[in-house]
């Protein structure tokens, strides 16, 4: 054992170290949560973002890539009747009705 030890200490510390910081990143707190949005005439990613700013801490532009990026969004269009699903807090005031409907 003593062997293992010592030619293998650094690879087993690392290894102890790398889950306990995994452990207690997933026991974080995450302070935002999900809603789906149904996305009605006339709105687009960079308006949604601007209407939700009082509700996510991330930039217009950060937004609109999260957006794209968990809802499989390619191009920069979406469509009317299209439900997205977009990042709120949870310090965030209640939600209200937009012009593009939040289903909750």
């Amino acid at each position: 054992m003593k062997k293992v030890w010592k030619r293998n200490s650094y690879a087993i510390i690392l290894v102890i170290l790398s889950i306990s910081l995994a452990t207690i990143l997933s026991m974080q707190s995450n302070d935002s949560h999900f809603i789906k949005v149904t996305v009605s005439e006339g709105d687009s990613l960079w308006k949604i973002s601007q209407q939700f700013s009082g509700q996510h801490s991330m930039s217009n532009t950060q937004f609109v890539s999260w957006v794209k990026n968990h809802n499989n969004i390619d191009e920069d269009h979406i469509y009317p009747g299209e439900k997205i699903v977009i990042p709120v807090s949870d310090k965030a005031p209640s939600l209200t009705e937009f012009a593009s409907g939040a289903d909750k």
